[in-house]
């Protein structure tokens, strides 16, 4: 699967630049700062990781209009992940197994923090 053109076609606007983890989440970054790699860690170590009970196990789904797949939101707006429905065992899966699988894959990128993409749009 290729995330950055996936995160190209779905990120709107011309001046939002973002970096991409290996197993697709995606940080925007609102306000980039003069290293957008440093900044993208620093934002996945505070807000990356799972906590149970907490606001950081918390999910949003949006089912995407001009792509099949979804986005799964988190606690920390700047942070999305992209399901795909090659990635799911169900052709109709529930919300929620979308969620725990997008939220999942946050985690492992929090864990590993390896960057495989930088869009730089200053």
């Amino acid at each position: 699967m290729n995330y950055v053109e996936i995160w190209r076609k779905l990120i709107i606007g011309d001046n939002k630049s973002w970096v991409l983890f290996e197993n697709g989440t995606c940080v925007t970054l609102m306000e980039p700062k003069e290293d957008l790699a440093t900044q993208a860690i620093d934002i996945m170590k505070e807000y990356g990781l799972v906590h149970v009970g907490t606001g950081s196990a918390d999910v949003g789904i949006i089912k995407l209009d001009n792509d099949p797949g979804w986005v799964v939101t988190g606690h920390h707006p700047d942070i999305l992940n992209y399901m795909s429905p090659d990635e799911l065992k169900n052709d109709n899966p529930e919300d929620f197994v979308v969620g725990l699988l997008g939220r999942y894959k946050r985690e492992m990128d929090s864990e590993s923090l390896n960057i495989t993409h930088i869009e730089d749009k200053r």
